[in-house]
C-alpha cells in the first residue's frame, strides 16, 4: 500500500531524472524539453466542495460545467455574499427541484447528495484526515460515493493532496501523451501502461504531469522524436526472442534424441 507523501522536493526530482537516464531515456528527454516541474497542489476547498465540483463537471465541457456549478454554489449565498465553501448538510436539505433549476441533472443531484451523506457520516473525511491516509485507502473510501470513480479520486490525490506516486492510466491525456512521446501507433492499454510505468515509482505523478506536457509540446511542434524503438517495443522484442529460443530448444531435443539413437545403433552394429 502506498504511504502518504505530499512533498516532492527539488532533490527528489533531480534523483528521479538521474534514474530516468538509465531506465527510461525517452521520458528523460521529454522532461528536458518540457522544462521545470511546476505543479503546485491546491487544497483551498473542502473534499466535499472539490468532489461536488467534479461530479458537476462530468460529461460536460468546462465552460458549461463551470456555469452550472457556479449557479449551484450561488444557491447558498448569504446576503448577496457567495458561499466560499459548500456545506454538506445544507446541500442535503435542498429540494431536488431547486437543484434542477440551476442545471444539475437528476443523476448528478443523486451523486452530490450521496456525497453529502457520506461526508456527514465520515466516509469522506476532511483534508486533515485525508492527509493521514494512504492512497489506496482514499481511493477505496471515496469511490463508495455514487458517481465518483477511480479517475476522479486520482485527480484529487494529485491536484489537491499533492501525492507523488499516482499514475492515472485511464486518463486520455496521459495515454495520448505516452503514445506521442514513445512513438506508438495506437493508445496504450491501461494495464500495459501501468506495468511500464512501474519504473517511474515513486514519482509516477511527475511522469503523468510530463506526459500531459507531451501533448502540448506535440501541438507546438516541439515534442522530441522517440529515441529509437520504444521501451515497450524493446520489452516485447526480448520476450519474443526468449519465446523463440525456448521453441528452438524444444524442437532440438527430439533431434538430439534421434541422433543419439542412431549413434547407439551404429556402435552396436560395429560391435557385431
Amino acid at each position: 500500500m502506498n504511504t502518504p507523501n505530499a512533498i516532492i522536493s527539488a532533490a527528489d526530482l533531480a534523483a528521479f531524472r538521474r534514474k530516468l537516464a538509465k531506465v527510461d531515456p525517452i521520458l528523460a528527454n521529454l522532461i528536458r524539453a518540457a522544462g521545470k516541474f511546476t505543479h503546485v497542489p491546491n487544497a483551498e476547498h473542502t473534499p466535499f466542495h472539490a468532489l461536488a465540483r467534479a461530479i458537476a463537471h462530468q460529461q460536460l465541457n468546462g465552460t458549461a460545467a463551470e456555469s452550472i456549478f457556479g449557479r449551484f454554489v450561488n444557491l447558498y449565498s448569504v446576503e448577496g455574499q457567495v458561499a466560499a465553501l459548500l456545506e454538506a448538510q445544507l446541500v442535503l436539505d435542498t429540494p431536488d427541484e431547486k437543484l434542477r433549476s440551476v442545471g444539475l441533472s437528476f443523476a448528478k443531484i443523486a451523486g452530490i447528495k450521496d456525497l453529502a451523506r457520506k461526508t456527514i457520516d465520515g466516509t469522506v473525511p476532511p483534508y486533515e484526515i485525508l492527509h493521514t491516509l494512504a492512497d489506496d485507502e482514499i481511493i477505496e473510501r471515496l469511490t463508495q460515493v455514487r458517481g465518483i470513480g477511480r479517475w476522479t479520486v486520482e485527480m484529487l490525490l494529485m491536484f489537491r493532496l499533492g501525492r507523488a506516486d499516482i499514475l492515472p492510466v485511464d486518463d486520455f491525456g496521459v495515454c495520448n501523451g505516452f503514445r506521442l512521446a514513445y512513438g506508438l501507433r495506437g493508445m496504450p492499454k491501461p494495464r500495459a501502461l501501468a506495468e511500464f510505468g512501474a519504473r517511474w515509482a515513486p514519482f509516477r505523478s511527475v511522469a503523468a504531469w510530463y506526459l500531459w506536457r507531451a501533448v502540448d509540446l506535440h501541438k507546438a511542434g516541439k515534442l522530441p522524436a522517440p529515441l529509437g524503438a520504444t521501451r515497450m517495443a524493446l520489452v516485447k522484442k526480448r520476450k519474443a526472442a526468449k519465446a523463440a529460443a525456448v521453441k528452438k530448444t524444444a524442437k532440438a531435443k527430439p533431434a538430439k534424441k534421434r541422433a543419439a539413437k542412431r549413434g547407439s545403433a551404429r556402435k552396436a552394429a560395429r560391435a557385431k
